[in-house]
């Protein structure tokens, strides 16, 4: 289900909805919301869901929003990578300043970016309560599907709910009982509670009522609801109840891990068989406007003077997670001591000039995420490293790959020119992957570290596979070295250890797709970890100098400062700020 869907519907047949979808916190009064006769039928029903899904990319295309494109980004870039000690902001240091401020915990309530993810969470809110207040007007729907209409829009709501507790903890949920799309106040509630049972009970109202299957990708199905579900349990560490609902997905056999890695991040391979849940994208698809490709994504493409000169240069990979990407002469990641020395880079050495890649072990997922020099960079030819970086003294050599177009995508409508930038490269926001390694993390809790082994050597198999990085088309780019582990690796020797393995296995699959910090936090090693990070890193990226994470303080964003300002009723403030 393409977003062309939902931009040139909306914008025919919702502009009323499109008004109480602005925000309701923008105190904007609605004109004609929900009034409509002719979304009062089926057909209504299926635009305002499309509309609902249409949120998931977190871009506000339709309402006029000032946003600009990255703030609510589908990928979480800024929040989950840039944030962590995956990516750095990339670009230059004057270019989008705010993401700085970010990157280094220097994280202030009026930083323009939080407001832009939470207008646009809270807009695929509303949108989700509009679907499920039309379905009690319809009179042409069955009660069947009815419940099937409902069941989407509760995952979605769900899902947003889940961003906001994941961006800023102590949040407002807002339902159809509480949202009135003819009354702005109606959304003013308090953000006192705990809104992780409401998140579970719209995940899970949503498991039990969908199919397994839809016939139009890009639908949310029952394993995708259950995996959300799961994901959302374990968020809690509700381990045993997240694992009956993984395991089913396992038992149904809907899913296995694709035989190449590179696969779940290539156009020609979007929804396939690895994939649970995407957000779908389109370019070239007959919109008006250029709307449906991934504009969240829209900054991180390679910039400079060589084969890439489009914009913008942003979100490159840090030093620490390439040194990550190690592997010993076992072919086993260096969990403790990765980062005691650099992976040769090409660091101010200009590209007319000699360089010889590193010829250590490393995992291919290594350049499957990250470009580097004198290694293949998808079909576009061998990086050649400076030409394709802005400023390698601020943002260091590497650049990203996952998000990437091919060259030969360009048949899909794709180019590096033209604003915005971007692509039908869906984003994967759940796949068989994560389901494998939150088992693996389950098993470790309970105590059973030979199951939460085997989990793990499921996916390195996988990585062990390195098709796609031949030089010449005739030998390996690098080094690749990957093995599993073995029955009497230390690794898995106690509870500890295998945490540490586990944890290490999902930073190296997930690398670069807006997870890691908000999996340190739920791991509660936050502090620890980004405080090494910034230790060593700073002596690369002089701007980290001088920053701290503080443990209580910086796991959760503040709440934007324009948002308690719009939040009063009768004079007083109902959204309370966080400790920030």
């Amino acid at each position: 289900m393409k977003k062309i869907l939902s931009t040139t519907l909306i914008a025919a047949l919702l502009m009323g909805v499109g008004s109480s979808c602005r925000d309701e916190f923008l105190q904007v009064q609605p004109t004609a919301v929900l009034g409509d006769a002719s979304l009062a039928n089926r057909d209504g029903v299926n635009f305002l869901l499309i509309g609902a899904y249409s949120m998931l990319d977190g871009v506000q295309t339709n309402v006029g929003s000032p946003n600009a494109d990255w703030h609510g980004s589908a990928d979480n870039w800024v929040y989950g990578s840039v944030m962590s000690d995956d990516a750095y902001k990339g670009s230059t240091s004057g270019d989008q300043p705010e993401i700085t401020f970010i990157e280094t915990y220097n994280i202030q309530p009026d930083n323009s970016h939080f407001a832009g993810k939470w207008r646009a969470v809270y807009d695929g809110v509303a949108r989700s309560n509009d679907v499920i207040l039309m379905t009690s007007r319809v009179t042409d729907m069955s009660d069947a599907e009815k419940t099937q209409a409902r069941a989407q829009a509760r995952f979605l709501r769900g899902h947003y709910h889940f961003e906001a507790k994941k961006m800023w903890n102590m949040v407002p949920y807002i339902d159809e009982t509480i949202y009135n799309p003819l009354d702005a106040n109606s959304t003013k509630v308090p953000n006192d509670k705990n809104i992780w049972p409401n998140i579970e009970a719209d995940l899970k109202f949503a498991y039990d009522n969908l199919p397994e299957r839809q016939t139009q990708p890009g639908r949310v199905t029952k394993w995708a609801a259950g995996a959300m579900l799961a994901k959302a349990l374990l968020f809690q560490q509700k381990y045993p109840e997240a694992k009956v609902i993984l395991e089913a997905i396992v038992a149904s056999n809907r899913y296995r891990l694709v035989d190449n890695y590179f696969d779940n991040y290539r156009i020609g391979t979007n929804n396939n068989a690895e994939s649970i849940f995407e957000v779908q994208f389109s370019v070239n698809d007959g919109a008006a406007i250029s709307n449906n490709g991934n504009r969240g994504a829209t900054l991180n493409y390679p910039a400079g003077t060589g084969t890439f000169t489009t914009c913008c240069g942003f979100f490159q990979p840090s030093q620490n997670l390439v040194n990550a990407f190690k592997t010993d002469a076992s072919g086993l990641p260096l969990i403790r001591t990765f980062n005691d020395s650099d992976l040769p880079n090409d660091q101010n050495i200009e590209g007319n000039q000699a360089f010889t890649p590193p010829t250590s072990n490393v995992d291919p997922r290594l350049d499957f995420t990250v470009g580097r020099r004198g290694i293949p960079y998808l079909d576009w030819g061998v990086n050649t490293g400076k030409p394709w970086v802005r400023d390698q003294n601020y943002s260091g050599p590497y650049v990203p790959r996952k998000n990437v177009p091919q060259r030969s995508d360009a048949a899909a409508g794709w180019t590096w020119t033209g604003n915005p930038r971007q692509n039908a490269n869906n984003y994967r926001m759940i796949k068989y992957s994560h389901i494998l390694l939150w088992l693996a993390e389950i098993e470790i809790e309970q105590g059973n570290l030979t199951g939460a082994r085997n989990y793990v050597n499921q996916i390195r198999r996988r990585a062990a596979n390195p098709t796609g990085l031949l030089r010449n088309g005739t030998s390996m780019a690098a080094n690749y070295v990957v093995q599993e582990y073995p029955a009497a690796s230390t690794a898995f020797s106690s509870q500890a250890n295998a945490r540490d393995a586990v944890r290490m296995e999902q930073r190296l699959e997930f690398a670069m797709e807006g997870h890691r910090f908000f999996d340190l936090v739920r791991w509660g090693i936050a502090d620890q970890v980004l405080n090494e990070y910034v230790r060593v890193e700073q002596n690369k990226r002089q701007y980290l100098r001088g920053s701290t994470f503080v443990k209580g303080k910086h796991e959760y964003f503040p709440i934007p400062v324009q948002e308690i300002f719009n939040s009063k009723l009768n004079g007083k403030e109902t959204l309370k700020q966080n400790n920030y």
